[in-house]
């Protein structure tokens, strides 16, 4: 009884000295919120990062994914990149042939100059893709209503079908639609030769892209940014037949072509990341600092709670308190203080994230960038509390020195 009585005793001090005070217990609340947000909103991001990666390949319906290495970026060339897949409709050929592939496509993507003048040019990404048999997902119009003709087996001799497809977000900045035309090609001479009709709007390469994009058939613009001598491409995307295992697939095509690389989606999103290995080590550290700074910042607001408090503890001391009890006044103080700064960060989360995830959506073109899965939310209350006893222990050891002559002066 003795026991319970003391606890009760703490705990009344505790709450009386955090109610006689609101600004100052508001303030603390305030502090530990910004400290659990810094925890839960960089901890989202690190997140989002890698499941909107994952959500991203899976969603292309493909299995494998062959690159002659990295796409890199050719500042003062037609297109702005070198494409390293070399001879690539003969090669995606060639695979198909295999085993358990059901379909090999190659797919390149290129800067292209678009305007629907003549005179007013944008500069998007031009996407070479069949879209055709599903491959697309098109919300207005139709999907590609003939195939890659106009490579002709290779001659590119073959009629241009001036089909393309294009993005809400091209439709939006052109203000176009389907059946309206626009120019399309690598140099401004080239787009203005060569007028294609928009015959649908569909999203699916914005999405992975993450920017504004037109599709047209491969052949097509390799023709318009001068790419057909080399039939070069940016990749080839793979679906292997029901019930084939595609790491057993990869497995026989690098056997049969060594020169390139074949990995599987997750392979793919990891090569990806690799080469993002700054950034992500970037946010890593980021995620390391704010917890640190979540506990300095705690352990500097308990610090200072018990500092304002000196002048009640000084007294209280002086009356014959023992120090263990003063302590753990400062202790139910960092337990309430961390309880609720945790709950309020969590709170704040949610609509802080839809609000980054809108700014997100908006700059990089990407849905729900940053995550909030519940876990985290919990971890974000789970983190409060010992920052806060971690803070409280500075206080605690504070007290155990605190005269209650100087005190009470």
């Amino acid at each position: 009884m003795r026991v319970i009585s003391r606890l009760r005793a703490i705990i009344g001090i505790a709450v009386s000295q955090l109610r006689y005070n609101r600004m100052r217990t508001l303030l603390a609340v305030i502090g530990i919120a910004l400290a659990v947000l810094s925890v839960t909103l960089l901890g989202g991001v690190g997140l989002g990062v890698v499941e909107t990666g994952e959500e991203q390949f899976d969603a292309s319906g493909r299995d494998l994914w062959v690159t002659g290495g990295p796409v890199q970026i050719a500042p003062g060339t037609v297109g702005g990149f070198e494409n390293t897949l070399v001879d690539a409709h003969s090669v995606a050929a060639s695979i198909e042939r295999q085993e358990d592939v059901q379909t090999a496509v190659p797919m390149a993507f290129q800067t292209v100059y678009v305007s629907t003048d003549g005179d007013d040019w944008e500069t998007l990404v031009g996407v070479g893709a069949p879209a055709r048999g599903g491959s697309v997902q098109v919300t207005n119009g139709t999907q590609f209503q003939q195939q890659d003709v106009h490579y002709a087996n290779g001659t590119y001799s073959g009629p241009m079908t001036h089909e393309v497809i294009i993005d809400t977000r091209t439709a939006e900045l052109l203000d176009v639609s389907v059946g309206d035309s626009i120019y399309v090609g690598g140099t401004i001479s080239s787009a203005r030769a060569n007028q294609f009709e928009i015959v649908g709007v569909s999203s699916t390469f914005s999405r992975f892209l993450g920017t504004a994009s037109v599709t047209v058939h491969l052949s097509e613009l390799q023709e318009v940014t001068g790419t057909t001598a080399t039939d070069r491409a940016s990749l080839i995307t793979i679906s292997v037949a029901d019930g084939a295992s595609p790491a057993a697939v990869a497995t026989d095509i690098e056997a049969a072509h060594p020169a390139y690389d074949v990995r599987t989606n997750r392979e793919q999103l990891t090569a990806t990341l690799e080469r993002q290995a700054v950034l992500l080590a970037s946010g890593g550290s980021l995620v390391v600092l704010g917890v640190l700074a979540g506990i300095t910042l705690t352990a500097n607001l308990m610090v200072s709670v018990v500092y304002q408090q000196r002048r009640e503890f000084a007294a209280v001391k002086a009356l014959g308190s023992r120090t263990s009890t003063l302590i753990g006044i400062v202790v139910v103080q960092a337990l309430i203080l961390g309880t609720l700064g945790g709950v309020v960060g969590v709170a704040a989360t949610l609509p802080l994230v839809e609000l980054l995830n809108v700014v997100a959506n908006a700059i990089v073109g990407f849905e729900d960038v940053v995550r909030r899965p519940q876990w985290l939310l919990g971890a974000g209350v789970a983190i409060a509390i010992p920052m806060s006893l971690a803070g409280s222990w500075l206080a605690g050891w504070q007290i155990a020195s605190l005269s209650p002559e100087d005190g009470l002066r």
